[in-house]
């Protein structure tokens, strides 16, 4: 059935029925009647006159628009393989790409929770088009659920310093903010309320949240924040930034400003911006490429002193976005994804992991024995390779993610900490609990296909359903049901202990292990003291 809602730009018919995105029989859910409504625009098409600009308002439409189907997707690159067998993404072609998606339990409700989704993709993938971040779980569980799109890669993050007025940087968190305001302005009509409204994001999606926490023009949008695998240290100084927009202006052979770089065809563009993405990583120099070197991600998020006043860790370590409730954690195999599918993992050797332990500021023999004690038993080839993914884990995800925790207590600010545990059996089991595979159990979208690649054909449903209903709980309340990170470090643990192909239970069934733990990896956690 076809529902009409009114925008500030326009009406808009949606969809209502049973199902959107995934079989909910097949989990024993309910079949709600939700109401869908995709690609609708929250800003002008960023192309022409609007390219490099900050978000532009839309042109008001006559009649009703249909917000039937996903819009048009961001210029990106595809994945590289194998990765884009494990991450599927679609891209749509058409210039109105920063559109969004609505999932509403009814739009004549009135005061209903809200839930805006911001995708990953270090910042140069992703889309809200994504079949697994379908909403409709979300709204059956009555949360008015929106995902966004937002200005990828140089497009979005170049720092174009000859025209901060017209082209600012950090383009990509602006569109980030235009759809809040959005949302502000127009949820109600959908049966949101704009004053409960939570961001959640997950890999850049969670370091632009955190990010959205540190700036200004975002404070007062949203009441709550969920960053799942990122936190507050992934943003380049402007030397660093503009070291990239000159790279990549000399390798297109035109000037590094607005006007040379909006010259080039997208197309040209994107394929430029994945090449020197590509030498990066091949050549880590990291007196040229300064923290990219280290993180790889070309186009992330700079500290340019006015959309970005500083790194968010320091920002909140500040006080920013104290008054924002905060969910945040990681997944105990996080590096597994970008080590165990390219068969990285088992290329390493003991002597590369010391050299590694060495290079972040480590007592090599300290750190080898501590990541080798806490970590499980594995067989002695895949010792390097293990001891290398917790390394790595740790200083991109998990210490970072504590730290946002920690200097939001000093301020008396309140934040609830998971750790996802449960490890896919694909991959021969090496993929375990790696990044972004918590995806489909906390949007609920484990029946959908496109899950299959990362959990394989068994996925534990009912490990789904606690973490969707601990992120319903936060959504709606602003406490997921276990207690906060404060002098005990409490984590809520979800999945360890339960077998690969579904067997077991939750914790508060018996998993093999307890459901929530206080300062679990404590001796590694030790050793990053006054080190990251």
């Amino acid at each position: 059935m076809d529902v009409v809602v009114e925008t500030a730009a326009g009406a808009v018919r949606g969809v209502r029925g049973a199902q959107h995105g995934h079989a909910q029989h097949e989990n024993g859910h309910e079949q709600a009647q939700v109401t869908a409504f995709k690609g609708i625009p929250f800003a002008a098409p960023p192309y022409g006159e609007n390219r490099f600009a900050p978000p532009q308002p839309v042109v008001p439409w006559e009649g009703v628009r249909d917000a039937l189907d996903y819009g048009p997707t961001p210029p990106k690159p595809p994945y590289r393989a194998p990765i884009d067998a494990l991450l599927p993404e679609p891209s749509i072609p058409g210039e109105d790409v920063l559109n969004l998606n609505v999932w509403s339990p009814d739009t004549g409700s009135v005061g209903l929770p809200v839930l805006v989704w911001i995708h990953g993709g270090a910042f140069v993938n992703g889309t809200g088009a994504v079949p697994l971040y379908d909403g409709s779980a979300f709204a059956r569980s009555g949360v008015v659920c929106v995902t966004v799109n937002y200005r990828l890669g140089a497009e979005g993050f170049a720092l174009l310093p000859d025209a901060p007025g017209i082209a600012p940087a950090n383009r990509g968190l602006l569109d980030q903010v235009a759809a809040l305001e959005w949302v502000r302005d127009n949820i109600a009509a959908f049966g949101g309320d704009p004053r409960r409204v939570t961001v959640a994001g997950e890999s850049a999606g969670a370091m632009s949240v955190t990010a959205l926490m540190a700036m200004p023009a975002a404070d007062g949008l949203f009441q709550r924040a969920i960053t799942q695998s990122g936190a507050g240290h992934h943003a380049m100084r402007p030397e660093t930034a503009r070291t990239v927009t000159a790279a990549l202006a000399e390798s297109l052979g035109v000037a590094a400003t607005a006007e040379g770089l909006g010259a080039v065809p997208i197309a040209e563009f994107i394929g430029a911006q994945r090449a020197l993405s590509e030498r990066i990583a091949e050549q880590p120099d990291p007196v040229r490429w300064g923290e990219i070197a280290v993180d790889g991600m070309a186009f992330e998020p700079c500290v340019d002193g006015s959309v970005l006043p500083g790194r968010p860790i320091d920002r909140i370590a500040g006080g920013a976005g104290a008054s924002v409730g905060l969910l945040t954690g990681t997944n105990a195999d996080e590096f597994a994804l970008f080590t165990v599918p390219f068969g990285l993992d088992a290329a390493m050797t003991e002597a590369g992991v010391r050299g590694l332990a060495a290079s972040m500021g480590l007592d090599a023999d300290e750190a080898v024995g501590a990541y080798a004690a806490a970590g499980s038993a594995v067989p002695p080839e895949q010792r390097a390779g293990a001891l290398f993914m917790a390394l790595m884990r740790d200083v991109f995800f998990r210490i970072p993610a504590i730290r946002v925790a920690e200097a939001r207590a000093v301020h008396g600010a309140g934040s609830f900490v998971y750790e996802f545990g449960w490890r896919s059996p694909e991959l021969g089991g090496r993929l375990g609990a790696a990044h972004a595979m918590e995806l489909g159990f906390v949007f609920d979208t484990l029946a959908h296909p496109d899950a299959r690649p990362m959990t394989g054909p068994n996925p534990p449903q009912h490990l789904a359903d606690a973490m969707h209903g601990a992120w319903v709980r936060f959504i709606e309340s602003g406490h997921p049901g276990w207690d906060e990170y404060g002098a005990r470090r409490t984590v809520r643990m979800f999945g360890h202990g339960i077998a690969g192909g579904g067997a077991g239970d939750d914790g508060e069934v018996g998993d093999g292990g307890p459901t929530v733990v206080d300062d679990p990896g404590a001796s590694t956690r030790a050793l990053w003291e006054g080190r990251r």
